[in-house]
């Protein structure tokens, strides 16, 4: 007959067991309601330091959805208009603008990018005219989006990018955006010395107003995926050769130090995410205001994982918002603005 299974008994300690020393530091106390947590957030994110960046198509009717950035759209003039007079109302920051020309006006100058009829020229002449000084008018300086090989700049008969000869064509390009209505012209193709040929161009012309928005550390990143079929891109080959190298992080501080010394007004690092690192060091040593580019590969990151829910949209939209923010930038452009700015005006902040 088996025998009945007798309890365990407690063993008793030989000595006595000290109280739980209970903690007197509490950092869970600023935690506890979301009214505490908005009094002592370090950082925060408002409509007005972000920037909405906009594509203005020629030979459209009807705005055209962007397959790789689901709710961006290429824009006709008056569908242009629209995006922006929304994102004023919101108020959004500024809105940086970016030509899409027909595929018969590229060349290999990129001449289109020059013309007051160009599209680029067009769009800001519109928004200028319709919005004043509501908001801050920002213009994409580059040749990339203009010419048939989608560099951006001229090339020499061996195919590479002619720095030289390329400052010559952002100088008059400067003028011609600065005419246009822009408050902002922002060099983007990381040429030597192209800070210094805007700001003189401009000053020359007698646009003094008009400031410098130096992409100082632009790096050859695969976040620009979905931006080249936003502008219709027909880039060969790549652009190593005058981006920055994504190994490289205390080369910014010597484009920084070179923007600045050349009339940078504010200064930027693209792409966002992949570097905050290198955001924060420029934000350390810069005397002008840093600010930063959400790319379009960021953006088709979150709204890819997003529609497989995988994350919470909205959250991911408003902690990378914040992280850029905390790593240094006071500006950040992104596709996100406006419903960032619906986000924030949300929660009351």
């Amino acid at each position: 007959m088996p025998q009945p299974i007798q309890p365990i008994q407690p063993v008793q300690p030989s000595r006595p067991v000290p109280p739980v020393s209970r903690p007197h530091e509490r950092p869970r106390r600023l935690r506890t309601t979301p009214a505490l947590r908005r009094l002592v957030a370090e950082t925060s994110v408002r409509p007005a330091e972000l920037i909405l960046p906009v594509f203005v198509r020629d030979g459209i009717e009807e705005p055209a959805p962007i397959g790789s950035m689901p709710g961006v759209l290429q824009h006709t003039p008056d569908s242009l208009v629209a995006a922006a007079r929304e994102a004023v109302a919101l108020g959004v920051g500024g809105i940086m603008v970016f030509g899409v020309p027909r595929p018969e006006d590229k060349d290999a100058t990129g001449s289109c990018g020059l013309r007051p009829d160009g599209v680029l020229n067009v769009g800001l002449r519109r928004l200028r005219d319709e919005l004043g000084d509501s908001t801050v008018l920002m213009s994409d300086l580059c040749l990339d989006e203009f010419t048939d090989h989608g560099h951006c700049g001229v090339l020499t008969d061996d195919g590479r990018v002619d720095n030289d000869a390329t400052l010559e064509v952002y100088a008059q390009m400067a003028v011609a955006q600065a005419e246009a209505g822009a408050h902002v012209v922002a060099p983007s193709g990381m040429m030597d010395g192209q800070v210094r040929v805007v700001r003189e161009a401009l000053d020359q012309a007698g646009h003094q107003d008009v400031a410098v928005l130096a992409y100082t550390a632009k790096y050859a990143s695969a976040a620009y995926g979905p931006f080249r079929e936003a502008v219709a891109s027909t880039l060969q080959g790549d652009r190593a050769t005058y981006q920055q190298d994504p190994a490289n992080r205390t080369e910014s501080l010597r484009e920084l130090r070179l923007d600045l010394a050349e009339g940078a007004d504010m200064v930027m690092v693209k792409p966002a995410l992949p570097y905050l690192d290198v955001l924060s060091d420029v934000a350390q040593a810069s005397d002008v205001p840093v600010a930063a580019y959400q790319v379009s590969g960021e953006y088709a990151m979150i709204e890819a994982a997003a529609a497989q829910g995988w994350l919470d949209r909205d959250r991911m939209v408003l902690e990378t918002l914040t992280s850029i923010r905390r790593a240094g930038a006071q500006s950040v452009l992104t596709y996100y603005a406006v419903h960032a700015a619906r986000l924030l005006q949300g929660q009351g902040r």
